[in-house]
């Protein structure tokens, strides 16, 4: 772990960043970011990126890399496109998309936010090779979206993080659902502080939590208003593993924010944005991929260790 400004480093920006652009795709498109992050059986790195086209509607589009870092290999047309004849949810795009193996299912559970008329809802789909989806449709009706399915079920449930937007705030929640597509049990996660915090009014669920001996580990987003605008930001806190509802622990201070010239110019300037992660052989090493001023795709490695570890020194009992 090194030092930054006297703060500790934990995710170390990779030197190739950006790790992909609009450039890199095999037609023609506006930006890409935001990705979802999974590995394959054969250790196949696969993001399934937000690609947005000059009408500022999204699509999802597969990139695959033998080892998570170059060498990308991007669909040839988009992954998965918009259906608003089917699903009229997704009239004006389907965007930020995260991924969890379901191993109960055999599947991958791609939870994505659906864009309508009334505003962004929560949908998912399910698919086992990520050329063809099997869509639930709409989970969470709008305004909600970062959401992301839990792996295995919770008390016999399936569980869902997400982040409903209403006049109580804009907080992360947890609902769960015996079959996917009915649900209900909604509680309160995690909230957004008030005032001067770096977290204050609106945080989000950023990659799907993360499974450790000491908890679920949850890296969120806090997002501060200023006179320059919104800053987003990435912190941490942990929840019980049978149940996760509990919080644990909460970081005081935000630990990853945009500062590279990738994150600070683009579309939308000073957002550092995660949507997935991978676990190395290691089972320590993370690498964590997102989206970079709403127009690139970039990479920031760490240990979860040393992630947890910071969380003891520098958290505080929620």
């Amino acid at each position: 772990m090194t030092r930054h400004r006297g703060y500790a480093e934990l995710l170390h920006r990779h030197a190739s960043n950006p790790i992909l652009t609009a450039g890199d795709w095999p037609y023609p498109v506006h930006t890409v970011f935001n990705p979802g992050a999974t590995l394959l059986p054969d250790g196949t790195t696969l993001l399934l990126c937000r690609v947005e086209d000059r009408r500022g509607h999204s699509h999802l589009c597969a990139a695959r890399s033998a080892n998570g870092v170059d060498g990308w290999v991007v669909d040839d047309e988009p992954t998965m496109l918009p259906d608003p004849v089917e699903y009229p949810e997704e009239l004006w795009g389907i965007e930020d998309p995260r991924i969890t193996f379901v191993e109960e299912l055999g599947k991958y559970a791609v939870a994505y936010t659906a864009f309508s008329r009334g505003g962004p809802g929560v949908a998912l789909a399910l698919t086992e090779d990520f050329r063809s989806f099997q869509r639930c449709g709409l989970v969470m009706q709008p305004d909600d979206k970062d959401a992301a399915l839990l792996p295995r079920r919770i008390d016999g449930n399936f569980a869902l993080i997400h982040r409903p937007m209403h006049e109580l705030g804009t907080h992360i929640w947890i609902s769960v659902s015996p079959d996917l597509r009915n649900w209900g049990g909604h509680r309160l996660m995690l909230q957004a502080r008030r005032g001067a915090w770096w977290d204050a009014n609106k945080v989000g669920l950023s990659p799907p939590l993360i499974a450790t001996e000491q908890g679920w580990l949850m890296i969120y987003h806090g997002v501060r208003h200023t006179a320059a605008g919104a800053l987003y930001r990435l912190g941490l806190a942990l929840f019980a593993l049978d149940k996760p509802a509990v919080c644990l622990a909460r970081g005081d201070s935000w630990m990853f924010g945009p500062e590279a010239s990738y994150e600070c110019n683009g579309d939308v300037g000073k957002v550092a944005f995660p949507c997935g992660y991978t676990i190395g052989a290691d089972g320590d090493t993370i690498r964590i991929y997102y989206g970079a001023a709403d127009t690139c795709v970039a990479l920031a490695t760490g240990s979860l260790r040393e992630l947890l570890a910071w969380l003891t020194r520098n958290g505080q009992a929620c």
